[in-house]
């Protein structure tokens, strides 16, 4: 067995890998870039070795100085994680070069899987089923173009090098193929190095079906059932759940059996995922089920399987590392019970998913009910009451998997997850139920997060049906992002908290009056929530007055900024209106940056006619890219954005007016 193991990674995939290698008495050594310095996984492990600044390319994407940490700190393996050098066969051959264990598949099989047109060709000799499309070599714009219409639209455009949702586009319509084609070279040229492209049909009812495969040095391959990852936003998975609904025990076997097929042609080792599409127009069957790729690594999603299965993925890695056979016979393993997970991610929903950067100044992810956070001071919590008393259940198990805490960063030059929520339960309903709850009790503040999203999605009734595609999500647009408005009772709560708390800070005391529970008096006070006012009645039974928390008198500062309270995932912003005060302020049309990053695509000028949801400007961040649209029928009236421009956060890029005699613009939905 290893005695040392170096995680050329970072974040959750880091700490969970330094959990599992702790419990085998394996020494880990964590490697840190400037902007995780501060990092949990840096404290957790054993050891940890400085590689280079913030952006990856000089840091965790540097293969010779990962290399060199593992010399230098005596660790005997390497183990990629997800993402970064995970997949690069390049590095996991320097890596057993320097007389190092590789973590991971022999780099022959991560070749052999990596480019997804040479994949499909090998899946084809090997019997697997294969999506209709073109895997030529030819990739002239023209060509491409004359084989999508050979294929049927809609096509899917996908870099051969390409994952994670990067490097692919839909096209529906041929007038729309070359501009697609052009900007997934581009995010493909960005994220892999490599501008070739598949084509393929896009299918019209697609689920992705996912089955994770294992190997060993001895010839043994074994499946762990399949996975459901069909909840996903622009390729990326939202929710992952295992068993895969409606999954009968033949077709579980075909695709099963097809999955260990495709490992076997690969003489593959160490953990790997076959992803198929299916055409679920007519249910989940044998024959409308095709291989997509295959992932040469531990999957994000990999914690649904160990608990239906009961068995420790990342131990089986480095076992099977160690040169050991695989700890479990296929007749042993089996389903038992369902999973989920979800991932929260730091992304604004309101502005197309856009990340959300800064420091988590508050960040709670075990809470059931409401809480109150003050940005001024400490969180204040009112007796973990959730609304509606007969609801209120205490938090059922979770398993979370973090590589952040209360105080530390987001920051612009890694993927914005913050967790992964798991629940494991004995039914889909139950499992869904839990899941649901535990992500509309998610508390972040300052940075904007997907945690509402995530709780209306698994509280959808389709879903709890079993009956979502890939296609879910954006087909049902904008009902998906609005968080519930505050409840009768929260703001009952805010009302209380302001009189009780801020009496020294505000003159209320004279506006609201007593507040006590069945009270005779009817009063109205009026609460900013979220830049509206809203004027909420007193007495009368309506409003449960909840006992504050004894410290609250000496925690909270009351100097006018108000405080945060958290509803099914969403916080609200709530302060006294003072005069002046008016709901529902209009804005004035500003297209402001979201995060630093370089302007790759200006499509306006200066007095140009635009109609709402028009693309202005495509920015580059985060190692993807992110279209600004119009957010209503306007005018360029100011442009400020430059192809090639580096651009901070929030600076204005463009400015809508509306044109002469038209509405008030609506908020603005970037």
């Amino acid at each position: 067995m290893l005695k040392s193991l170096l995680i050329a990674n970072r974040g959750e995939i880091a700490c969970r890998i330094i959990r599992t290698a702790r419990a085998m008495g394996i020494r880990t050594v964590a490697v840190y870039s400037d902007a995780d310095a501060k990092a949990l996984h840096v404290r957790q492990a054993d050891e940890a070795v400085h590689i280079g600044p913030s952006p990856a390319r000089e840091s965790y994407l540097v293969g010779s100085k990962i290399i060199a940490a593992a010399q230098a700190t005596g660790a005997e393996a390497i183990h990629p994680g997800y993402g970064f050098l995970s997949e690069n066969a390049d590095f996991a051959q320097s890596v057993i070069d320097a007389g190092l264990i590789w973590v991971g598949p022999n780099p022959d099989s991560i070749r052999a899987m990596g480019l997804k047109d040479a994949a499909k060709q090998r899946m084809i000799a090997a019997g697997v089923p294969v999506t209709p499309g073109y895997l030529g070599e030819n990739q002239a714009p023209e060509h491409l173009a004359a084989e999508a219409d050979k294929v049927g639209y809609p096509v899917l455009i996908k870099a051969v090098a390409g994952g994670g949702g990067k490097g692919m586009r839909r096209v529906d319509d041929p007038a729309e193929f070359a501009d697609a084609l052009v900007s997934c070279q581009r995010e493909a040229a960005s994220s892999f190095g490599n501008t070739q492209v598949l084509i393929e049909k896009y299918i019209l009812s697609p689920r992705h079906i996912e089955v994770q495969v294992f190997g060993d040095t001895h010839g043994n391959v074994v499946h762990l059932f399949e996975r459901d990852c069909s909840l996903q936003r622009r390729h990326q998975k939202v929710i992952e759940e295992a068993p895969a609904p409606g999954m009968d025990a033949a077709t579980r076997a075909s695709i099963c059996d097809a999955a260990v097929k495709a490992a076997r042609a690969v003489d593959y080792v160490g953990a790997g995922t076959i992803e198929f599409i299916a055409d679920a127009s007519e249910g989940l069957r044998a024959d409308r089920i095709w291989f997509m790729e295959m992932n040469t690594r531990l999957q994000v999603e990999h914690p649904v399987t160990e608990e239906i299965t009961g068995q420790d993925l990342v131990e089986w890695q480095l076992r099977v590392a160690s040169g050991e056979v695989l700890p479990k016979r296929q007749d042993e393993l089996a389903i038992n019970g369902w999973a989920m997970e979800a991932r929260l991610y730091a992304e604004d929903p309101a502005k197309g998913f856009l990340p959300s950067i800064g420091r988590l100044d508050h960040l709670k992810l075990e809470q059931n009910g409401w809480t109150l956070f003050a940005p001024v001071a400490e969180m204040m919590r009112a007796g973990g009451f959730s609304g509606n008393e007969e609801d209120w259940t205490p938090s059922p198990p979770l398993r979370l998997e973090t590589g952040v805490e209360q105080g530390g960063e987001v920051s612009p030059f890694y993927d914005p997850m913050i967790a992964k929520l798991i629940i494991h339960s004995d039914t889909r309903e139950s499992a869904a139920k839990r899941l649901g709850d535990a992500c509309a009790a998610i508390e972040v503040w300052p940075v904007k997060t997907n945690a509402a999203f995530l709780a209306i999605l698994l509280r959808e009734s389709a879903f709890r049906a079993g009956e979502v595609t890939t296609n879910f999500i954006a087909a049902e647009g904008d009902r998906l992002l609005t968080p519930s408005d505050l409840s009768p009772v929260s703001l009952a709560h805010g009302m209380t908290l302001l009189r009780q708390g801020l009496s020294d800070a505000w003159p209320i005391g004279n506006q609201l009056g007593g507040f006590r529970l069945n009270a005779d008096r009817r009063e109205i006070g009026t609460l900013v929530v979220d830049g509206h006012a809203i004027a909420a009645l007193l007495g009368e039974g309506r409003f449960v007055d909840v006992a504050l928390d004894a410290a609250f008198d000496n925690r909270f500062v009351g100097d006018g900024e108000g405080f945060i309270l958290f509803q099914d995932g969403a916080p609200h912003r709530v302060t006294l209106a003072t005069r002046g005060t008016t709901a529902g302020t209009a804005a004035d049309g500003a297209i402001l940056s979201p995060m630093p990053g370089r302007i790759i695509a200006v499509e306006v000028a200066a007095g140009d006619t635009v109609a709402k949801g028009q693309k202005l400007v495509t920015l580059e961040a985060m190692k993807m890219e992110h279209s600004l649209v119009a957010p209503f029928d306007g005018i360029v009236d100011a442009l400020d954005a430059v192809v090639g421009g580096q651009v901070s956060e929030g600076a204005m890029l463009v400015k809508i007016g509306r044109a002469e005699g038209g509405d008030l613009p609506p908020s603005p939905r970037t």
